[in-house]
């Protein structure tokens, strides 16, 4: 009942179906397309990720009531064999058009901000059969997807999940990527200033000159090499003296350099992270094109906080099973990437109606899911009302009333 007051407030399912054509005769058709979708989003948030679920959970008083059917009375849900062919009814470009719902839902989440910062990075999907774009990659040792993941920083929505080949994307696809995605994020903010974060591989040349040109703020890892450890060695060996003198077990420090690779057009900010052990030097690298900041801010206040995006994707991941991208073609794939998303947002949106001083307002999904979702209730239809009856020793139930009027849509 949480999941159906937070869809009715991002009108999640009503948007997912507006970009997908209904071939169906309208006299013939049982299940909406907006119907379908809500059964699908909700077993996923509940974690039922399998469409075959859906055969038991047609028929559940509760699932029913959030669907907004009568428990008893009410005509079942959608099987299966529906959903699939929902999955699989969608072409590229409505695919596309699937996918800039969940921005524009991001763009509406709340008022334009004066900065904002995205984070991107990709995760390994193992495949478990010979699914179109799927190939062997070496570094993992499995034959996978690579999907590409962008949330906002600030707040931890997802704005984009691309479903992509099991290899390390190239500079010209991560740039598309990105200009299509900030060009519709500054038709709506002109006046936003964006900052874009990632790991090595994302640190390209065609990304950073394409930053340059259009006024888009980066930092990026820089793997290292031989002319960057050189450019540091002094600071390097400064630092390496004064632990061995002060007998320190770990000391850090920061420096600063203009460096230019063979493919780059132009000299770049590059700062470096320097930490001296018993063990060693371990130096770390990241290119930036901001031109505020000491090294030691851009390294570890700016660049370091983009592992926050890593806690996301694992949610995304294991908590409500992205990963089950199962089907032959790549296009029913990333559908399911996109509806595992809506359900992101449906679990996103439930934690932010938490109170903040509720030991729930930071929880995980699964923690979320097991203490707020899957409780045993009474659903009691009579005429005029549905009742929902909980148990009296049910923990949480106070929290449940709360975060319920959270959610209710205001009056008139």
């Amino acid at each position: 009942m949480l999941l159906a007051a937070a869809e009715r407030r991002l009108q999640l399912g009503d948007r997912l179906a507006a970009a997908i054509h209904d071939p169906r005769d309208p006299q013939r058709v049982t299940h909406a397309m907006a119907d379908i979708l809500r059964a699908r989003i909700f077993a996923i948030a509940c974690g039922y990720e399998d469409a075959n679920d859906l055969d038991r959970l047609r028929t559940d008083p509760a699932f029913k009531l959030a669907c907004g059917r009568l428990p008893d009375s009410g005509i079942d849900l959608c099987s299966q064999p529906t959903c699939s062919r929902l999955e699989n009814l969608p072409d590229l470009r409505t695919v596309i058009r699937l996918g800039w719902v969940l921005v524009d839902l991001w763009l509406s989440s709340y008022a334009a901000p004066k900065s904002v910062t995205l984070d991107i990075d990709d995760t390994v999907d193992v495949v478990h059969g010979h699914q179109q774009l799927s190939l062997f990659n070496a570094h993992y040792d499995e034959r996978c997807f690579l999907p590409i993941h962008i949330y906002d920083a600030a707040t931890g929505r997802p704005l984009a999940m691309i479903l992509r080949p099991g290899k390390t994307p190239t500079g010209k696809e991560i740039r598309g990527h990105l200009r299509r995605l900030i060009r519709r994020i500054r038709a709506r903010w002109p006046a936003t200033r964006i900052l874009v974060r990632g790991d090595g591989h994302y640190g390209r040349a065609e990304v950073m000159a394409w930053c340059e040109n259009n006024a888009v703020d980066y930092v990026f890892g820089l793997p290292g090499n031989k002319v960057l450890q050189r450019l540091v060695d002094e600071a390097a060996d400064d630092i390496r003296t004064r632990r061995a003198l002060e007998q320190k077990p770990v000391l850090r420090g920061y420096a600063e350099i203009r460096y230019k690779a063979k493919s780059w057009k132009t000299q770049r900010r590059v700062c470096a992270r320097i930490e001296a052990t018993s063990r060693g030097l371990d130096t770390r690298f990241v290119v930036t094109n901001l031109d505020k900041g000491s090294a030691a801010h851009v390294y570890d206040v700016i660049y370091c906080a983009r592992g926050q995006a890593e806690d996301l994707i694992k949610m995304h991941k294991s908590q409500l099973a992205s990963d089950r991208t199962s089907c032959r073609s790549p296009i029913a794939n990333q559908v399911r990437l996109v509806l595992h998303t809506a359900a992101y947002w449906l679990m996103l949106t439930l934690r932010e109606a938490v109170p903040k001083t509720d030991h729930l307002s930071n929880a995980e999904f699964a923690t979320l899911r097991l203490r707020l979702l899957k409780l045993g209730a009474r659903v009691i239809e009579t005429v005029s009302r549905i009742r929902l009856a909980f148990a009296a020793a049910c923990p949480e139930a106070s929290l449940f009333r709360q975060i319920a009027l959270t959610l209710q849509p205001a009056g008139p």
